[in-house]
């Protein structure tokens, strides 16, 4: 029982840091598609508010977005197939 414990204390602050960089990432990644997008549109330079308002408006959309949501799976994935190891393992 300890050993389980164990495993799921280590694991969670190991998928913590896992979830936490995997979103940074993503974050950033949808943030440098949004730039290259306004710098396509209407050329760089050009009016930084505008600019800054832009990327606002699709960083908001993206904390309500999909992929957003999908992150968290980073968590779900691995406790339900430890999960079904831990009783295949105990009962079969």
């Amino acid at each position: 029982m300890i050993a389980f414990l164990r495993l799921a204390v280590f694991g969670f602050i190991g998928l913590s840091v896992l979830y936490l960089l995997l979103s940074i990432y993503s974050r950033s990644v949808r943030r440098e598609t949004l730039e290259k997008t306004w710098d396509a549109e209407n050329g760089p330079g050009g009016d930084g508010a505008a600019r800054d308002a832009y990327i606002e408006a699709g960083m908001r959309d993206y904390e309500k977005s999909l992929r957003k949501k999908l992150i968290w799976l980073v968590y779900v994935i691995p406790m339900i197939v430890i999960g079904v190891t831990v009783y295949l393992v105990n009962y079969q």
